[in-house]
């Protein structure tokens, strides 16, 4: 039980990281039909800005907290700026081309991106700095740490913000306007040009945040982190329903959870050595020999993602956004 509930919080924290990504993806894709593939590396930039500002004002003194703060603060402008530019330069040129010519301008755009932080920061991996005090809690048998509560907590404050903003506000109002109708919209006086660049806008500002969330809570960041993180957090909108914002962080929590228990327990039930069947050089002395494990967490990811398209390719919420004329 205690190691249910353990990966159980592990999951939480590592889905709400997830769901905050995949906002990224199905506000894009309710509005202009769009997967942007690029999107993961948006988080990989706010990642690796903010590792480079850190440790430089952690050395002038700064508190830890305010130091992640204010990397945080550095990272966002330039995950807007970046989202701006590639909708502006990449996705509006092709707005009315055939669907095939955007997806594969997105997956190019990814590339570039990648190579480009490549060239920045090199291939190396940097390491987030030990500045912050590790301050952990108990909870009915699992350990909770300060950063995971921190990072629960920020993404449950922004998927909150978001649905606000778009259930809310004026802005929002014209979001949901453009995604179930753009040119009546643009009848009804809404600036489809002005709405669709605020999502970008908005998406990058929160795939900022969330890399992060994700950079401090393994403590390493990479260029090419955004792949697989981008990869996971659109299966977790498509489990939720594309182009649904409670759909997305539905699924992105669901997500996080599966990896977790998966990779909490199919080790144990792959532990050759606790059948007695593993090889006796490896079972001696308590050794293991285990044919999967967490080194598999990530196939959990698309595991759900090809059941999902099978059995409901909806989502689990379904799609919300209304049938164009």
């Amino acid at each position: 039980m205690d190691t249910f509930v353990q990966q159980l919080v592990n999951g939480v924290t590592l889905g709400a990281v997830y769901a905050v990504v995949a906002l990224g993806y199905t506000m894009v894709y309710g509005i202009i039909q769009l997967i942007n593939f690029a999107h993961g590396e948006v988080v990989m930039i706010g990642a690796m800005v903010a590792f480079t500002v850190i440790p430089i004002l952690a050395a002038a003194g700064l508190p830890p907290v305010v130091a992640v703060a204010l990397g945080a603060a550095c990272a966002v402008p330039v995950c807007m700026a970046v989202g701006y530019a590639m909708e502006r330069l990449a996705y509006r040129p092709l707005r009315r081309a055939p669907r095939l010519a955007p997806l594969i301008t997105a997956i190019g755009v990814s590339i570039v991106l990648q190579h480009l932080a490549m060239m920045i920061w090199s291939r190396n991996v940097l390491a987030f700095p030990q500045i912050i005090p590790l301050v952990t809690f108990s909870f009915a048998g699992a350990t909770m740490t300060g950063v995971q509560i921190a990072i629960v907590a920020i993404c449950a404050a922004m998927m909150a913000g978001l649905a606000w903003l778009v259930y809310r506000t004026r802005l929002g109002r014209a979001m949901r306007a453009t995604a179930q109708n753009p040119q009546v919209a643009a009848l009804m006086g809404v600036d489809i040009d002005r709405v669709i660049a605020a999502t970008f806008v908005i998406g990058a500002a929160m795939a900022a945040v969330a890399g992060v969330m994700f950079g401090t809570y393994y403590g390493v960041a990479q260029y090419t982190m955004g792949s697989i993180l981008g990869l996971k957090a659109f299966s977790a909108a498509v489990l939720g329903g594309i182009g649904n914002v409670p759909g997305a962080m539905l699924g992105g929590i669901l997500l996080g959870v599966v990896e977790a228990l998966g990779a909490g327990y199919i080790g144990d039930l792959t532990d050759l050595c606790r059948w007695g069947i593993g090889p006796a050089e490896r079972c001696a002395d308590g050794g293991h020999f285990v044919l999967f494990g967490s080194n598999y967490q990530d196939v959990f990811a698309f595991v759900v993602l090809i059941l999902v398209l099978v059995f409901r390719p909806s989502g689990l919420l379904g799609e919300r956004v209304g049938e164009r004329a």
